[in-house]
């Protein structure tokens, strides 16, 4: 998560913000995540409305996206919410971002897996490139912020990088993730541990074998 202060409400962030409407492709995506929901519970959409926001400010912005207060208060109006229910959903789940951040955020976990698997020489790793917590490169490059963890304990040290999550680094192959970045590539998601699939041993699998190569399904198997 990045800075959980919510950006002040200026005239400046009214005059950039104050007019935000989803665009089409968003107006249609958020008509359909409305639309699951019964009559008189449309409010349940609030999640996905308030996801679909921050990536519209992001696409806007080049960066990860965040919600300014004027874009918490247009989908309160959208879903005829009171605006403070909004803001207790953008504040209390840490995907929202709610001051700028930069084009790529770098969540390092740093919980104990991945600490004792080398997540501390990953922080090393971001903060060569001039990363400390909280707080976005004057490049706007890079937002970083070590995070609790992210369930991917089989396979630490992991970050996760705006969408993706990479795993089984270390500080050569972190240093190959933000390069490859950096220069407008799409490294591989998932772990970086050359001949392992997703979470299975490292070295051989005893059971399950199927699964080393792709995401076999066994059910017809076990009739």
């Amino acid at each position: 998560m990045a800075d959980r202060s919510i950006a002040p409400d200026t005239p400046e962030l009214r005059a950039r913000w104050g007019n935000f409407t989803f665009a089409q492709s968003w107006a249609d995506k958020a008509k359909a995540a409305i639309a699951r929901y019964p009559e008189g519970r449309q409010r349940s959409a609030v999640m996905a409305l308030l996801d679909y926001a921050q990536r519209q400010v992001g696409e806007e912005t080049n960066t990860q996206g965040w919600l300014p207060i004027p874009v918490i208060e247009y989908v309160a109006r959208e879903l005829g919410m009171p605006v403070i229910r909004v803001l207790e959903v953008a504040t209390f789940y840490t995907m929202y971002n709610l001051v700028p951040v930069g084009r790529f955020h770098v969540q390092v976990c740093g919980t104990t897996p991945c600490m004792l698997r080398g997540s501390d020489d990953i922080i090393a790793t971001c903060e060569k490139r001039g990363m400390h917590a909280g707080h976005t490169t004057d490049d706007g490059l890079w937002t970083f912020t070590e995070v609790e963890c992210m369930g991917n304990c089989a396979s630490a040290p992991m970050v996760q990088i705006n969408d993706d999550n990479y795993e089984d680094l270390t500080p050569e192959r972190m240093d190959a993730i933000l390069d490859a970045l950096a220069r407008g590539e799409t490294p591989k998601a998932g772990t970086q541990e050359p001949g392992r699939h997703t979470v299975e041993p490292a070295g051989a699998l005893s059971t399950l074998t199927a699964m080393a190569n792709e995401n076999h399904d066994y059910r017809g198997e076990w009739a």
